[in-house]
């Protein structure tokens, strides 16, 4: 973490206090300003900050009718046993503002257990801010397990990796998956299955009584690709194959199937796949996902999905 200097933290603590009176203390701008000193322009700036630096988190309560209608239309439709849909801006199709929110709420219902339970998360962008907008709360009595690894063929990791930052949230156990997303063949995914340590992580995630997980597009702007897990002349084949998306890096088609190719083939994490016992959310949003969101619901591989009003309405839209 970076030091800051004492100016800075200065700087944030005022901000801090700012966004305190605004949110909770029900102060206006210029009653913050007279409060603090400053004048309405600092003020603003200062609220404005303790948001953008995250240390004020803002949640939408209401349930808002359009959107809770389309989460029951969509549930109705794709046989889903949860949905949320969170407003959206319709000028902008890919924004994902308010996923992070409603899935951080979503994790913390579960956290709030006081019976154990195993949690288990892929990773990716979303997952990454969800975790960001947990409250930081002691529940020991629950294990945090990654679903898949996060390193490429070089080595290095992808900075999207949530275990970790979701246990200093959480205070709770947890374990990693030290494993790259696609091992060079069938041969060395088996030998590291192999491994003790692996094989009970595995067991773990495949049991594990709630896993959310992110919806990756297959296109341009392919998570797979861009964080270099494949490169381009595979990211050909899949299209060709009839790939649209991936979800813990397992790759199906605009129906949900899972494709016979060979990343398919070499995927070291457990494919998904729900029962009674077992709660799957995806969280994902945006027009570039929006075929392989429709390929996640129409899979048996989630049983609940956090989106937005506008991918909600796309969603629906396609027969």
């Amino acid at each position: 973490m970076v030091k800051l200097s004492n100016t800075e933290i200065r700087k944030l603590d005022d901000a801090a206090r700012a966004g305190w009176l605004y949110y909770v203390g029900g102060k206006t701008q210029d009653e913050i300003a007279k409060k603090l000193n400053v004048s309405r322009q600092s003020a603003q700036r200062m609220v404005a900050l303790s948001v953008s630096q995250g240390l004020i988190k803002v949640r939408l309560d209401h349930p808002i009718a359009k959107c809770m209608d389309l989460a029951e239309k969509l549930k109705s439709r794709f046989g889903l046993d949860s949905c949320e849909v969170v407003p959206s801006d319709p000028s902008e199709p890919s924004s994902t503002l308010g996923l992070a929110q409603a899935g951080a709420a979503e994790i913390e219902r579960h956290l709030k257990s006081e019976q154990p339970k195993v949690v288990a998360m892929g990773t990716g962008r979303v997952l990454r801010a969800c975790v960001d907008e947990l409250r930081t709360v002691d529940c020991p009595q629950h294990k945090i397990v990654a679903m898949l690894g996060n390193m490429a063929l070089d080595g290095s990791a992808s900075p999207y990796d949530v275990v970790v930052r979701m246990a200093e949230h959480t205070n709770a156990k947890h374990y990693p998956m030290p494993l790259p997303v696609l091992p060079r063949s069938i041969e060395e995914k088996e030998q590291l299955h192999a491994q003790q340590n692996i094989t009970g992580n595995l067991k773990l995630a495949k049991d594990a009584d709630v896993t959310f997980v992110g919806i990756g597009s297959l296109g341009e702007k392919s998570p797979l690709h861009i964080d270099g897990f494949i490169d381009a002349q595979e990211l050909t084949e899949l299209q060709d194959l009839g790939a649209v998306g991936e979800m813990i890096s397992w790759v199906f088609d605009k129906n949900g199937k899972l494709l016979d190719c060979t990343v398919n083939q070499r995927v070291a994490s457990t494919p998904l796949k729900t029962n009674a016992n077992k709660q799957i959310y995806a969280i994902a949003a945006g027009e570039e996902k929006v075929l392989a969101i429709l390929g996640a619901v129409r899979s048996n591989m989630i049983s609940g999905l956090i989106t937005n009003e506008y991918t909600a309405e796309r969603l629906l839209s396609i027969d």
